[in-house]
């Protein structure tokens, strides 16, 4: 949501710039505003698009505009075929200068790491929401009821089981997930990477917001090389063919969404950034989390403490006598009390797409 608000500020931003500064191509100006913003966010959020293409695509589309407008205004507009060739001629003619191969090197920056930041964000939802819903076996059923309601048998329902009894069986049960610790801490600790690098040059909310000062920039390199384009314009397309004048002016709205771009603009500037590292430092209390997960249960809720008599699966005893194994598949080959067979293919997956995100 708050890329979504950024995008819709920065869009915003823009349109404005042509409705105060560029009324009279204002209308015109804005629809292609809106495609370029478009794709932004279809980049962002993940659809295969060229930030080099779609920059392009907006400087070519509104060369045609600035051209009717700024460059070679008259008493009508430029024809349909005028205006497409001025478009496939934006490249060679350069009338904005240097500005979108600025642009485009500032969004291919920004944009990336945003991107990958929010890929990176669904996977780690996916991951949560998988090792929530995975399914026990026979097996760790088993051994969790001898463990939990055994005793109540034999009318020993206050007591709890040993902690190394309770170890055995949670890490027998979970050690598949436990599988997943070493990628997850590698997964956060390049979340927290990725989060310090965005900033400065990477900075999608500073470019974003700021490019309204290019696109400016851009307009004002046009008029002040107004005629030497026009004569450019001559050569390649021709004098300009023209057809009755449209209405144009503002179409754009400025007091749509206001209330929702004027919060986000009281803190823009740190905003996005001071969301991201509240985020990062709340996710990084959760590092440990899968390697951990047997001992916090055994530990906090489910085993008696030390040194008091507790269930060892059989009978009430002071202490358990058995092998206390460690946490993963490997350690599963001496559990006395769960049999664990290989890695869940679910799981395997999981690590995958982990060990692939740390590598983007």
């Amino acid at each position: 949501e708050t890329f979504e608000m950024l995008i819709r500020l920065a869009e915003n931003y823009t349109s404005t710039l042509f409705c105060n500064a560029y009324r009279n191509m204002a209308a015109e100006a804005t629809v292609h505003v809106q495609e370029f913003f478009t794709d932004i966010g279809l980049f962002l959020f993940g659809t295969d698009v060229s930030t080099e293409e779609f920059v392009n695509r907006f400087f070519d589309t509104l060369f045609p505009v600035v051209y009717n407008h700024v460059i070679n205004p008259g008493p009508t507009d430029i024809s349909l075929e005028y205006a497409e060739c001025l478009r496939v001629a934006r490249r060679d003619i350069r009338p904005f200068g240097n500005v979108p191969k600025k642009a485009i090197g500032q969004m291919g920056r920004a944009l990336l790491p945003s991107r990958t930041f929010l890929q990176a964000l669904n996977l780690g939802i996916e991951v949560i929401n998988t090792t929530d819903h995975l399914h026990f076996s026979k097996d760790c059923s088993r051994a969790l009821l001898r463990m939990q309601y055994c005793p109540h048998c034999q009318g020993l329902t206050l007591s709890k089981p040993c902690m190394g009894y309770c170890l055995n069986i949670i890490r027998g049960c979970l050690a598949d997930i436990a599988e997943v610790d070493l990628h997850w801490r590698g997964y956060i600790q390049s979340l927290e990477e990725l989060s310090r690098a965005m900033s400065g040059a990477y900075d999608i909310e500073h470019v974003l917001l700021n490019f309204h000062s290019l696109v400016n920039d851009a307009l004002v390199q046009a008029r002040i090389h107004g005629p030497e384009l026009s004569e450019q314009v001559n050569k390649i397309c021709g004098p300009p063919v023209r057809k009755p004048k449209e209405s144009s002016g503002c179409s754009f709205d400025q007091n749509k969404d206001n209330q929702g771009l004027k919060m986000f603009s009281r803190h823009s500037e740190e905003m996005l950034a001071n969301r991201r590292k509240e985020f990062i430092s709340h996710l990084r209390l959760y590092r440990a989390f899968y390697g951990s997960l047997a001992d916090q249960l055994c530990g906090n809720e489910l085993a008696a403490a030390d040194g008091l008599p507790c269930w060892n699966g059989e009978d009430v005893v002071r202490s358990y006598t058995h092998h206390v194994v460690g946490s993963g598949i490997k350690a599963q080959s001496a559990n006395p009390e769960v049999k664990v067979k290989g890695t869940d293919p679910v799981i395997s997956q999981i690590i995958d797409k982990l060990k692939h995100v740390v590598q983007v």
